[in-house]
């Protein structure tokens, strides 16, 4: 990811990013005790426009994930969403971005809690290209460290402290010579990547875990499941995953709005399937790039244009 873009949203206002700052105290920074979302923004150069992507169901569930940590977010998700758009459209962005929402206890206090404490808010922009790499698929190792469970920090709230489990299993994954981690429960099923849902295809169906199995229930991993339906006639079962289909399935792929959809052809130095990128797998990346760039009328009320006639101001 490249530097942040010349405007923020900040202290309810958009601002220079220069001039946007909090204090060494400041309660979340110290507690992890705040919330964020990404977002992503498409370039089409053949439109000569930005397609933020789905901007207002991801405020609508950070909303819910502040509710969690009481914070008092003051803004509609549609009005997110128009601060979003112009934010980008103000930077002046001709490729792809990334959007991070942040909501936090801003108070500089010492001492654990939630309740009694300011709230902030804010939104910066960046450049991003992939995450992860989404061609030629991608190696993985199931973590030893276990995710988070619900009676923890619920994994259903996008809570920044929660990403220290996160963070554990990347880097382990990555020292162990793996490009992602895939993390089991507590029971040992599997539950998510360290950052991204994960998808198993079996025959013509379509299998994830289900919202039970302390996952992050995905914006990414919503769409692909319409679109499998939708574009692919194919269906998808949200259940319990053993450990042991990761290897006995036909093609496994991670989504997300940073990984998009990216095909995994080695776990645990097992190829899955052929050890190349499957085709429900390639033909799924396919519609998705086209629904998300602007590409496809179908999915228009998935995107909102920033710079044309249509783009909210």
């Amino acid at each position: 990811m490249s530097v942040a873009g010349e405007w923020c949203f900040f202290k309810g206002q958009i601002m220079p990013f220069a001039d946007a700052h909090v204090g060494l105290m400041t309660h979340a920074l110290n507690y992890g005790t705040g919330c964020f979302e990404g977002i992503r923004a498409y370039w089409n150069d053949a439109h000569q426009e930005l397609y933020v992507l789905k901007a207002e169901a991801h405020f609508e569930r950070m909303h819910r994930s502040c509710r969690v940590l009481r914070i008092d977010l003051p803004y509609t998700p549609a009005e997110l969403a128009d601060i979003t758009t112009e934010l980008v459209r103000r930077n002046g962005y001709r490729q792809d971005v990334y959007i991070r929402p942040l909501a936090f206890k801003s108070q500089e206090v010492i001492g654990v809690r939630l309740h009694d404490l300011q709230d902030g808010f804010a939104i910066f922009t960046a450049p991003m290209g992939n995450y992860i790499p989404i061609d030629d698929g991608i190696k993985c190792g199931v973590s030893s460290w276990r995710r988070i469970d619900d009676n923890m920090i619920p994994p259903a709230a996008k809570v920044t402290g929660l990403y220290v489990n996160s963070a554990l299993a990347k880097t382990e994954a990555i020292e162990n010579g793996f490009d992602e981690a895939i993390m089991l429960t507590q029971a040992g099923n599997v539950s998510e990547g360290s950052a991204e849902n994960i998808f198993l295809v079996q025959g013509d169906t379509l299998i994830t875990p289900a919202k039970g199995e302390n996952i992050l229930v995905g914006i990414t991993r919503n769409a692909v499941m319409q679109l499998a339906h939708d574009e692919l006639g194919i269906r998808t079962v949200e259940r319990n995953v053993a450990r042991s289909e990761l290897y006995t399935s036909d093609e496994v792929f991670l989504c997300g709005t940073g990984a998009q959809i990216s095909p995994v052809t080695e776990i645990d130095r097992r190829k899955v399937g052929d050890g190349v990128v499957g085709p429900i797998t390639r033909r799924l990346q396919d519609v998705y790039f086209g629904a998300v760039r602007g590409e496809n009328a179908k999915y228009a009320s998935w995107v909102r244009p920033v710079l044309g006639a249509g783009a909210s101001h």
